[in-house]
């Protein structure tokens, strides 16, 4: 079987040994002598097989490895890594970073000739990835790293108004480490979670896996929910989350990310993912404090005020901050005011949505209102054939306040 083999090493003789090999036998062969060209020619040339070695200057190959891993271009490339030891230490450590096989230097030419034949073979009776029409879904995380500013109520809430208002797939991800709100918001008792997910090889993630550990919920979204206790929640990577919400981006419209209140390795894996982050905030100072905090993290990590929302939660009434003092604590107005609802209680309590009922409610208006801001630019500019009830209510609305569309009512 003739293929297209990268190499990846900044070693010259090892790479022109490896590469003798290889044409040999009939390969074509490219190679880079770093792991940012590494990355790139692997994205642009789509091969067969990678050769990557472990230590390199800059970027080693455990982080090149992971990071094609996460990338779909290339999550299903078979990966060799190559290394000058042999401890079991290090293989163990390149198998976690996603690598299939293992060869340590020097090699004899019989052996890389075993293992490329073994690895070209599997992948060639793998079966293709299933395709369809080609669109990238919007991804929306719920964050705050204070408990109690109403996180899950609002992505539950704005998933099912998203869901409801276009009639197009939208899924809600429950982050959390174990005892997610999302199943409990949706009254659904789930039959599987992330936790089954987390001792899965990032090449052993696709499209059927995820789609078995789902959720159907009657407004149409999909749940993957969260663990329901701490003694069946394994440990997930920021790798597999990256994975998880790229495959589901291709296959859902609107993906709503409820995150834990942390800023853990998947939990920045989500962020980074984000098309937009709602941030919910409770008129309490503590609330404003984490709130500022929040915002310098998400600034370190290259997130854009842009795609940044501020969600004012009205939780309580009596001693509630005013909102100019809050907007003055943060130099920013909150885009969004949700306000004071006693039913939420009830609404959690019985598993039904604020935004189901025929009235949800002046909260209830306010996140579907926001679902519809923040819907594709696809959905803002061509309304529905059949609007829904949930589209006229979000719609009429708008034209009450005197707007042409609801992308101008939160500045």
């Amino acid at each position: 079987m003739k293929a297209k083999i990268l190499i990846v090493d900044d070693d010259p003789t090892a790479v022109e040994t490896t590469g003798d090999v290889l044409t040999v036998g009939g390969h074509q062969v490219f190679s880079a002598d770093n792991g940012e060209d590494g990355l790139r020619l692997a994205e642009e040339l789509r091969p067969d097989l990678i050769f990557l070695d472990v230590k390199m200057p800059g970027m080693d190959g455990f982080e090149v490895c992971r990071r094609l891993r996460e990338n779909p271009k290339t999550s299903r490339v078979p990966i060799i890594m190559l290394t000058g030891q042999s401890s079991m230490e290090e293989k163990v450590k390149g198998l976690e970073c996603g690598a299939d096989d293992y060869l340590t230097k020097p090699f004899q030419r019989v052996e890389l000739e075993a293992r490329v034949k073994v690895l070209l073979r599997r992948a060639a009776d793998r079966p293709p990835e299933k395709t369809e029409a080609a669109f990238s879904g919007k991804t929306i995380a719920v964050y705050s790293l204070r408990g109690g500013t109403g996180v899950s109520t609002v992505a539950t809430n704005l998933a099912v108004g998203l869901a409801q208002l276009f009639g197009c797939p939208t899924v809600l991800v429950d982050l959390v480490s174990s005892g997610g709100q999302s199943s409990l918001m949706l009254n659904i008792s789930p039959r599987y979670t992330w936790a089954d997910l987390a001792d899965k090889p990032l090449p052993g993630i696709d499209d059927e896996l995820i789609a078995s550990l789902l959720s159907q919920h009657a407004s149409g979204v999909s749940l993957l929910a969260a663990p329901r206790t701490f003694k069946m929640a394994a440990h997930l990577t920021g790798q597999q989350v990256s994975m998880v919400l790229s495959l589901l981006s291709r296959r859902y419209h609107y993906v709503v990310l409820d995150l834990p209140h942390d800023y853990s390795e998947t939990t920045l894996a989500a962020l980074k993912a984000s098309h937009e982050v709602i941030l919910p905030l409770a008129p309490e100072l503590a609330s404003v404090a984490t709130l500022k905090a929040a915002l310098e993290a998400l600034e370190e990590q290259g997130v854009s005020q842009d795609h940044i929302r501020v969600a004012l939660n009205q939780t309580f009434v009596r001693n509630a901050l005013d909102p100019k003092v809050i907007a003055e604590a943060l130099q920013r107005e909150a885009n969004l005011v949700i306000p004071f609802a006693p039913e939420v209680v009830n609404s959690i309590n019985l598993g039904t949505p604020l935004i189901l009922g025929a009235s949800p409610g002046p909260a209830g208006d306010a996140i579907e209102d926001l679902a519809f801001q923040i819907s594709s630019e696809e959905h803002q500019k061509q309304p529905p054939a059949q609007p829904s009830k949930a589209w006229q209510r979000a719609h009429r609305r708008a034209e009450q306040r005197g707007h042409k569309g609801l992308r101008r009512l939160f500045g």
